[in-house]
């Protein structure tokens, strides 16, 4: 079943996409900002990808894409990186289109992220040697200082927002680690990691996802209050 990943992708990508042109919801009128969201998080998640690949962090199982390669890269992985944050930043806004009180208080939002900074800083120092850990969890730790200072009020809403993006998450990427075929499509070194799996998904695929779409919002909404000035 090579053709399997790409089905993922084009699965993710389907409904949010064909919704994007809901007289409501507009959101493909956020495309210009969505862009350059997703450039600038595959500007450091590519590279990210490649190295990681070619150092055996982890690695792609040739029978589920379509033996097409960029970069050592499947052309799905490339695709991952478009499909998945346009998928989650139209349900962040499709959320908060609906829900538009769906928000947390500035005070609790400051305790999650130090507790979450705190956690994932300690984590880091104890597994600085795994590399998978290391990387992830410093871009973690980076991203989340940076967006409290400059956008507090996004976190505010993709606390939230994440939480229920987490879903179709544990189904995605419970495919892609192993959960319900016979081999995983993407496989993963566990001494690179911290060897804890949520079903099939080690725990640091998790935090590596909170990243790559906090990254897309945090460009966008960086874009967007530029257009209001």
């Amino acid at each position: 079943m090579n053709y399997l990943y790409l089905l993922l992708n084009l699965g993710s990508l389907s409904v949010p996409f064909i919704f994007s042109f809901h007289p409501k919801l507009k959101f493909h009128k956020l495309w210009k900002p969505l862009f350059f969201g997703i450039l600038i998080s595959m500007l450091i998640f590519i590279p990210w990808d490649i190295i990681f690949t070619k150092q055996g962090v982890w690695g792609f199982n040739d029978d589920y894409f379509l033996s097409i390669k960029l970069f050592s890269l499947p052309i799905e992985e490339w695709l991952f990186f478009i499909c998945i944050p346009y998928a989650c930043t139209f349900t962040h806004y499709a959320l908060l289109y609906y829900f538009p009180n769906l928000k947390l208080s500035n005070k609790t939002t400051k305790t999650i992220s130090y507790l979450l900074i705190l956690l994932l800083l300690i984590l880091t120092l104890f597994n600085y040697g795994k590399l998978y850990t290391l990387v992830n969890f410093t871009l973690g730790i980076i991203l989340t200082i940076i967006v409290i200072n400059k956008k507090p009020d996004l976190l505010n809403q993709f606390y939230l927002t994440f939480l229920v993006m987490l879903i179709p998450f544990f189904i995605v990427n419970g495919i892609l680690t192993g959960s319900f075929i016979e081999n995983e499509v993407v496989w993963y070194n566990n001494l690179e990691n911290l060897n804890i799996r949520l079903f099939t998904i080690p725990i640091e695929d998790t935090v590596y996802a909170y990243t790559l779409i906090l990254l897309n919002l945090f460009v966008m909404n960086l874009f967007e209050t530029k257009k209001l000035l």
